[in-house]
C-alpha cells in the first residue's frame, strides 16, 4: 500500500512538472515586454476599441487577502462572502503612514455603517454601497466591463457601474475646470502604450472595499499596454505624500469580452441605494 501512494504522488508529481512547462511558455508570451503589434485605428495608434474587463478580487482589497463571511451570515449563509486574492500591489503592502494606516482601518471598521445624517453620508462607509463613481484606479477592476471607444483627439471610456464615463485628452492638456469623482485624464501615446495622467479627483472614493483610500492629492499614471489581441496590460502607479510614504503600483491582465452577443449594459444602481442612504429621514 505503502508504494502505491508513493508512485501515485511520483505521477501527480511529474503531471504537475509537465503541466507547468507547458504553461510557462504561454505565460511569457503574454507578458507587456513581448513585441506584439497590436491593430491599427486610421490615425495608425494601437487599436484599444472595444469592451474589457479585468478578472481578480482587487474590488474586494488590493492587496492580498483570505477568505471573509459575507456581511450578514446570518441572513446571506455564503452569498456575498468575500473571495480570496493574491493581490495587485507590486511588493505586497501599501506603504501608509502611521495616521493614514489608523485611517483605512477606521474605513474598514465603518464600513457597513449606514449613514444617518450628510455627514456620515460624505464620509462614512465605502462610497461603492452608495453608488458613487468608483473613480480611477477602481473603476477598471470593478467586477463590471468596461467600453473603450477611440479618436485620434480623444478617448472615451464608459463603465457600467454608476453609468461613470471618463474623457482622455490626447495631444492636448486642457486645464481641468474643477475636482470630479472620475478626475481629469491627459493621456499620451508611448509605442504601444497609451499612457494616461489622472489627477484632480476628490477624496471620497476608496480603492476596494477593505477601505483603502486616498487624499485630494492623489496622482495617477496609468499604462495600457496590448499584450494579445484580447489582452491588455494595466498598471497604475499611485502618488499620494498625504497618505503615502512613496508612490507604489498595481498591475494587472484586462480580458477582451468576445462573446458574440456581448452587450454594454448599465448598472444604474442609484435606486438600490436609496434605502441606505436616506431611509432614515423617511416617515415611519
Amino acid at each position: 500500500m505503502k508504494s502505491r501512494f508513493t508512485g501515485l504522488t511520483i505521477a501527480l508529481a511529474a503531471a504537475a512538472g509537465a503541466a507547468l512547462a507547458l504553461a510557462v511558455p504561454r505565460a511569457v508570451a503574454q507578458t507587456p515586454t513581448q513585441a506584439y503589434r497590436a491593430p491599427r485605428t486610421p490615425d495608425g495608434k494601437p487599436n484599444l476599441n472595444g469592451m474589457w474587463q479585468a478578472l481578480n478580487e482587487a474590488n474586494w482589497d488590493v492587496e492580498a487577502h483570505g477568505t471573509g463571511p459575507s456581511p450578514f451570515p446570518e441572513l446571506l449563509g455564503a452569498l456575498l462572502a468575500e473571495p480570496a486574492g493574491q493581490g495587485v500591489v507590486e511588493g505586497g503592502r501599501l506603504p501608509y503612514t502611521p495616521e493614514a494606516l489608523a485611517k483605512k482601518k477606521e474605513n474598514f471598521a465603518k464600513r457597513l455603517t449606514r449613514p444617518t445624517s450628510r455627514e456620515l453620508n460624505e464620509t462614512t462607509g465605502d462610497p461603492e454601497a452608495k453608488c458613487y463613481m468608483p473613480g480611477v484606479p477602481r473603476a477598471t477592476y470593478m467586477p463590471f466591463p468596461f467600453q473603450i471607444v477611440q479618436t485620434p483627439q480623444e478617448i472615451l471610456i464608459a463603465y457600467e457601474f454608476a453609468n461613470a464615463t471618463r474623457e482622455i485628452h490626447i495631444g492636448r492638456k486642457p486645464e481641468a475646470p474643477a475636482e470630479s469623482w472620475m478626475g481629469w485624464s491627459i493621456g499620451r501615446w508611448e509605442g504601444e502604450t497609451l499612457v494616461v495622467d489622472v489627477t484632480d479627483q476628490i477624496d471620497r472614493t476608496w480603492f476596494d472595499r477593505a477601505g483603502n483610500f486616498h487624499s485630494d492629492a492623489l496622482h495617477v499614471v496609468e499604462r495600457y499596454t496590448p499584450i494579445s489581441a484580447d489582452h491588455l496590460m494595466y498598471e497604475a502607479t499611485i502618488e499620494d505624500p498625504k497618505v503615502f510614504t512613496r508612490p507604489w503600483k498595481m498591475s494587472m491582465p484586462l480580458y477582451r469580452r468576445v462573446e458574440k452577443n456581448a452587450l454594454f449594459i448599465d448598472f444604474k444602481c442609484v435606486e438600490y441605494a436609496q434605502e441606505f442612504m436616506y431611509g432614515h429621514l423617511l416617515a415611519r
